[in-house]
């Protein structure tokens, strides 16, 4: 069998204060893409307002700074999507919804799949949760 075409897609909700991510989010999204580390399929920005009513806008490359990132499949996040993951939003806050592909895992996808194996479950530990537990480890085992 080929490689796979696609490697693994990930939608991620990030969630900030203010009406717009900081560039900086943008500037990581662009670096991350242009190092191949991931494709980035779809950007949706989302808002919750006060009252709770999730609204959303699809995010093209013109409205990324500098336009630094080439979005594969503007519009892939469905309605759906968008509608269940903005309701995981504070009221008052905004998100940008991202739809990644993990490049970095498009060989060992595909070698797993010809060696017959497959995929059972995959889990993402958030960045500050794997920090913290190091943390307390080190700490722990006396390690500064």
């Amino acid at each position: 069998m080929d490689d796979l075409e696609y490697g693994p897609v990930e939608l991620i909700l990030a969630a900030f204060e203010g009406d717009e991510p900081d560039p900086g989010v943008f500037d990581a999204l662009a670096e991350l893409a242009e190092a191949g580390t991931i494709r980035v399929i779809d950007l949706v920005h989302v808002s919750r307002s006060a009252d709770g009513e999730v609204t959303y806008r699809e995010v093209d490359e013109s409205g990324i700074r500098n336009g630094a990132v080439d979005l594969v499949a503007a519009g892939l996040a469905s309605h759906e999507d968008v509608t269940e993951l903005g309701e995981l939003l504070a009221p008052g806050t905004s998100a940008v919804l991202l739809v990644v592909e993990l490049l970095y895992a498009t060989q060992l996808a595909s070698r797993v799949m010809r060696a017959g194996g497959y995929v059972v479950d995959s889990v993402r530990i958030p960045a500050p949760v794997v920090n913290e537990v190091a943390l307390a480890a080190a700490g722990a085992q006396g390690v500064s």
